[in-house]
């Protein structure tokens, strides 16, 4: 018997990074009555762990739930990175439509393109929010034209096409129907959400069928399963089977469940079908189970995840300086955090090559080291090699993963940068006029020839370009590519770096460490200016003659170091160089400490 939750919508939040999401949820939240009058609530409270307040952007999606005049309206908000598309793809099946925001000043962006698909191939009805109306230097027309533009290009149905347009500034919390018109709240778009998407319907008699989409975990209850009810009734207590990927099928009951409410999760006795629910106490299950009627189990599918294209090895960390930060330093430590990190991270693969090193795939560097970062937080320690792509083989071509890259720079940096894009193999493929002085350059590129680009490409254009890639599928391997084109300088001794033998090293390239920095011999401590790697002793101190005392001449003054981020030396890290990461420390070493070794082996390649 089929059946419409009249009074439930489902939507999912969509857009490029930093064009407005999780704001856009913040006002939604706030002039929903959602929170006490007193309540004192955080900016961007959608973003809730520490990396994500920290960087600014949201890593995973995540649910929550809003009421207006006796209407429940679920919204997921999602990741706008493309390396972090895995969480869009799954979250787009608990959803009867999405808001895509764009930004009213850049328009359509890779990864609004990458998200948009991935909606359009659901066969979800987008609704288009052009977000930041506010700014001066809006341009709401020509953006309308640009996202029409896109649907067309993806192959959007006309129904798709026929999107509803909302004008809104998420900032100062108002939205209206017309660009020049009037604007006081959010109400206008609160209203075009219960009009235009539709309610969830299927069958409310038939036995219980929900798709795990997301994992939750909880130090009292355990793992907690969320999903959308897409057939019949959950209740408390109620025996349930979870069927997995490969068909097994395990009985259990549900100990609890839970509906949202705002930011919270109540405790409810019983949901139905379009209510996206939060179930407790069904022991260890994963993303992509099913849980359903144990009378009648029937698997639902899952949705198909893209392809890792980058990895990296993890290693136990066995450098000079191992164990003196980090909490968990063995290699079952390192692969219990690993699988326990594919539970929830279903964009991940891991393949154990030695019992002390682990291949680790991703979507990208930015999601690689995402969970470097969160690993290095929890007191893990851990060494990981330079990022390398993932080709395939295909009708017997060998392929290689290519980037859909967008360039805004302003006119005066267009040679440089696409002087140095040359030699990374970069294609050219549109170039349009100029928007307040920056011209907009689109490449199709190898994925390899972005390693190690970005910070060249914020030298070059003095940190005013703007850069943004996405993957595009993939092509015939486009040969050779030049590494980097400067060496290292190695530290020749273990020790404290000293001013002075740092004020001599400087003459050789940039540094990156400071006075006073534990170092072991075989570790990098700065960039050199030549192309081929250079020892140099930082721990030399000046020793005392006959003539003078050892403190007599003037101060020594060091030019400023180049700080380093985790992201700075993996794509820094040359063939031979491994990144060491602890919870205090980040360092870059060569994989042979010893020089002989590494001369040794640079003989032998």
């Amino acid at each position: 018997m089929s059946y419409k939750r009249e009074n439930v919508r489902n939507i999912a939040i969509i857009a490029h990074v930093d064009h407005g999401k999780t704001t856009l949820v913040d006002a939604m939240l706030r002039q929903s009555n959602t929170y006490r009058a007193n309540e004192r609530v955080e900016e961007r409270v959608m973003d809730s762990n520490d990396l994500e307040k920290e960087r600014g952007i949201t890593i995973l999606s995540k649910n929550t739930s809003i009421s207006y005049k006796g209407y429940r309206i679920n919204i997921v908000d999602t990741p706008g990175h493309a390396d972090f598309g895995g969480e869009v793809e799954r979250v787009l099946m608990m959803v009867d439509s999405v808001l895509l925001v764009v930004d009213s000043n850049e328009g359509a962006m890779p990864q609004t393109k990458f998200v948009l698909k991935k909606a359009l191939e659901a066969g979800l009805n987008p609704m288009v929010v052009v977000n930041k109306i506010d700014k001066s230097n809006a341009r709401p027309d020509e953006v309308i034209d640009e996202v029409f533009d896109l649907f067309v290009e993806l192959g959007a149905s006309d129904e798709q096409c026929d999107f509803p347009i909302i004008y809104a500034s998420a900032k100062d919390g108002y939205a209206g129907d017309d660009a020049e018109g009037e604007m006081v709240n959010m109400i206008p778009l609160l209203e075009k959400i219960i009009s235009h998407v539709k309610p969830p319907e299927g069958d409310i008699a038939g036995p219980l069928q929900m798709l795990i989409t997301t994992l939750d975990h909880n130090n009292f209850v355990g793992k907690i399963a969320i999903g959308k009810i897409t057939r019949g009734i959950a209740k408390r207590n109620q025996a349930i089977a979870v069927i997995d990927v490969d068909g097994n099928i395990k009985k259990t009951t549900i100990s609890n469940l839970y509906l949202y409410d705002g930011l919270k999760r109540v405790e409810t006795e019983e949901a139905a079908i379009g209510d996206i629910v939060a179930i407790s106490g069904i022991g260890d299950v994963h993303i992509g189970d099913t849980v359903a009627d144990a009378n009648a189990p029937e698997a639902l599918p899952f949705v198909h995840i893209d392809e890792p294209t980058l990895s990296m090895n993890f290693m136990v960390n066995d450098s000079p300086f191992a164990g003196q930060d980090g909490k968990y330093i063995t290699s079952r430590h390192l692969r219990d955090r690993l699988l326990k990190e594919l539970e929830t991270n279903v964009s991940l693969r891991v393949n154990e090559l030695t019992p002390d090193t682990f291949e680790v795939s991703g979507r990208g560097e930015l999601h690689l080291s995402i969970l470097i970062e969160t690993m290095r937080r929890e007191g893990y320690e851990v060494q990981v090699s330079k990022p390398r792509v993932i080709n395939k083989e295909i009708d017997g071509v060998l392929m290689e993963p290519m980037e859909f890259l967008t360039i805004d720079v302003p006119e005066e940096f267009m040679g440089t940068v696409m002087e140095k894009l040359g030699p990374r193999k970069a294609e050219m493929v549109n170039m349009t006029s100029a928007v307040n002085g920056y011209t907009r350059l689109e490449f199709v590129i190898p994925a390899r020839g972005l390693i190690g680009f970005r910070n060249e490409f914020m030298t070059d254009t003095r940190g005013n370009g703007i850069m943004n890639h996405v993957f595009q599928g993939y092509d015939k391997v486009k040969g050779e590519m030049p590494g980097r084109s400067r060496g290292s300088l190695v530290v020749f001794e273990t020790g404290e770096a000293i001013t002075y033998g740092l004020y001599n090293a400087q003459e050789r390239g940039q540094l990156f460490i400071e006075a006073g920095t534990p170092v072991y011999a075989g570790m990098v401590c700065g960039e050199c200016s030549r192309a081929e790697d250079i020892d140099v002793n930082v721990c030399k101190k000046k020793q005392l003659t006959n003539t003078r005392s050892s403190g007599a001449d003037d101060a020594l003054k060091l030019v400023p170091v180049k700080k380093m981020t985790l992201e700075n030396y993996l794509e820094f890290a040359a063939e031979d160089e491994i990144v060491e990461v602890t919870p205090l420390n980040i360092r870059l070493r060569k994989k042979f400490l010893d020089h002989t070794q590494r001369k040794r082996a640079a003989r032998n390649k």
